[in-house]
């Protein structure tokens, strides 16, 4: 053979080789992708099917549909301990991903969702949250249980079998609340009297009402089932009401908080404000910061608020406007069901004008409720999301209580950030997404939920929805009680402010009432850093939106931009601004 063929020979065996070569890269390169993808999507299911197991109790809000429905959670220490080493196996797991093979795959958003929570879960747990959790808010047991049996279903005779399991399971939930107050107490965790004041002050309306006007009698209420409703009736007036008064008199005459406000007078008080922060927000962000962020937005929004009134109301003087729009009849109501018809007004015209905004408007039923008489001086408005199969609708609830302490200024923009544009339309939207991951359906970031429904109280003034300048007022006090917030929130936790101080300073720059601003301070206090990250949210998706358009300019599709911001669920803030900056790079692209 002469050397030219022998040449040439080699020359297709090495070309062949090369060819073979690069194919079983391919393959390896594919079933490494494959294991990967395979690998993110049996961690993050198993660790959301895992939370609403340990947290059964929070499922109301987001409409879990595969959580036990015959208890509530196990939150004893030797069961929290079990629940931490399961997150960290799953951490582990996850850090083991090469995360570049996932790039382009839906699991891509998945693993980054599911490893930033269970970072931010491990992260927090420098709080000890669960031994000092006295909270008047949506983190306490009064509303996350009674929200819970309020969306029980009883139907069949299975549905009202694990009604009386979970009405009966009250008892050893509350019994084990006792067991880690405890120690808490030993080790130097406690609540604020503040907040064991006002809890007393709910569990004792809770043992006062009469059986059938009792939030836990929800689910007998709904049954024609006589047999039922006499079982259900003789657990909540044994077992449960014994339960209450034992944790009543617990925090009545054994308890000991403390009298400063802020966390920083728990152990590690300062890691926790930072891991708190983080954790709701999904932003590692110092205390100063955020303080300094709220004094330059409350500047701004006074400047907005004081033309208002100096052009619609004229008057130079704010703080009396602010005052009269409090306590002045005309600009207050008369009844609960005055709160409840202007409420629902504001809710249609959102419904009706949102598809001249959104590209996709999913049909999803909705309907506002007053708030429980238990929870009478908690104030605002709260949402909570339906269910999968539609037969149970997403609710706005609404604080009715003192109708002439209730301002109507900020009562549109508070609907509208809990309806439509805001809560009902961006979980809707993620609940009817069948091809996200369960994990992204079902769970979110504050940061980015909170920011959505506070950015959209601005986008209903775009969309005209506003009915006067009153409500324009309105939706301005609304955003300066959130920079109010970035300004109280560290001061509570860091900087050694008072609760008078903080609700003296959201007086005065905002129209709330006094019973809703103490509410909202007793809430603050309550859960470290959730409030600021509501401003913090809505700033950034604000940031994001001008940094489309400018980029974009005419190519900018507004239908489209809030259809990508909302698509993939409440992911982290730093995942939004990720995927805004490749959706404005695909944009580009398409029209090169």
């Amino acid at each position: 053979m002469n050397n030219r063929l022998l040449a040439k020979r080699a020359g297709i065996l090495v070309s062949a080789c090369a060819v073979l070569a690069a194919c079983a890269d391919t393959e390896k390169e594919q079933d490494t992708a494959g294991d990967a993808v395979a690998l993110v999507n049996t961690v993050a299911t198993e660790f959301v099917d895992a939370y609403y197991a340990q947290f059964p109790e929070e499922v109301y809000e987001v409409g879990y549909p595969d959580a036990p429905m015959d208890r509530f959670g196990d939150h004893s220490t030797a069961s929290i301990a079990a629940w931490n080493g399961q997150v960290d196996g799953w951490l582990e797991q996850l850090r083991s991903i090469d995360a570049t093979v996932l790039a382009g795959t839906a699991a891509e958003s998945t693993y980054g969702f599911a490893r930033e929570r269970m970072e931010a879960i491990a992260a927090r747990r420098v709080c000890k949250m669960d031994w000092w959790n006295i909270s008047p808010t949506w983190t306490g047991w009064q509303p996350q249980l009674v929200a819970t049996l309020a969306v029980q279903p009883v139907t069949t005779a299975e549905e009202k079998s694990d009604a009386l399991a979970r009405l009966a399971d009250v008892a050893r939930y509350l019994n084990t609340e006792v067991e880690i107050l405890r120690e808490g107490m030993q080790n130097g965790y406690v609540a604020a009297n503040s907040n064991v004041a006002a809890v007393l002050r709910q569990t004792e309306a809770l043992i006062a009402a009469p059986t059938e006007e009792s939030p836990f009698f929800d689910p007998a209420s709904r049954s024609d089932d006589p047999e039922f409703t006499s079982r259900y009736r003789e657990i909540l007036e044994g077992e449960v009401h014994t339960a209450l008064k034992n944790y009543r008199d617990f925090l009545a005459n054994e308890y000991q908080g403390r009298d400063e406000v802020g966390v920083s007078a728990n152990p590690n008080g300062h890691l926790c404000y930072k891991a708190s922060v983080r954790y709701h927000s999904s932003l590692q962000i110092s205390p100063e910061d955020i303080h300094r962020a709220g004094l330059s937005e409350m500047s701004r929004i006074q400047t907005e608020m004081q033309q208002i009134a100096r052009e619609s109301f004229g008057t130079e003087d704010l703080k009396g406007l602010l005052e009269a729009l409090r306590t002045d009849p005309e600009y207050t109501f008369d009844s609960e069901e005055a709160v409840l018809e202007y409420a629902r007004a504001a809710v249609a015209r959102g419904k009706a004008e949102v598809g001249n905004w959104f590209g996709y408007v999913p049909d999803a039923a909705m309907i506002v409720k007053p708030s429980p008489a238990y929870e009478q001086d908690s104030g605002g408005g709260f949402y909570s999301a339906g269910s999968l199969d539609g037969s149970r609708p997403g609710t706005y609830q609404v604080g009715t209580y003192n109708p002439q302490g209730i301002s109507k200024a900020g009562m549109e923009a508070t609907a509208f950030h809990e309806s439509y544009p805001g809560h009902h339309m961006q979980m809707s939207v993620a609940l009817f997404n069948e091809d996200l991951h369960s994990i992204l359906r079902f769970m979110f970031v504050s940061g980015t939920a909170e920011g959505w429904a506070l950015y959209t109280e601005g986008l209903a003034d775009e969309m005209g929805l506003y009915s006067s300048e009153m409500s324009r007022l309105g939706m301005l006090s609304n955003e300066a009680f959130r920079a109010a917030r970035l300004v109280v929130d560290p001061g509570l936790h860091v900087m050694g402010w008072t609760r008078e101080e903080a609700i003296e300073y959201m007086l005065e720059h905002t129209a709330e009432g006094y019973n809703s601003v103490a509410s909202e301070v007793d809430r603050y206090i309550a859960v470290p850093g959730q409030a600021t990250s509501y401003l913090l949210g809505s700033l950034e998706i604000q940031r994001l939106r001008r940094t489309a358009e400018e980029k974009l300019g005419e190519q900018f599709d507004i239908k489209a931009f809030h259809d990508m911001v909302i698509a993939n669920g409440n992911v982290s803030l730093p995942m939004l601004g990720a995927a805004v900056n490749t959706w404005i790079a695909h944009r580009l692209a398409d029209h090169e």
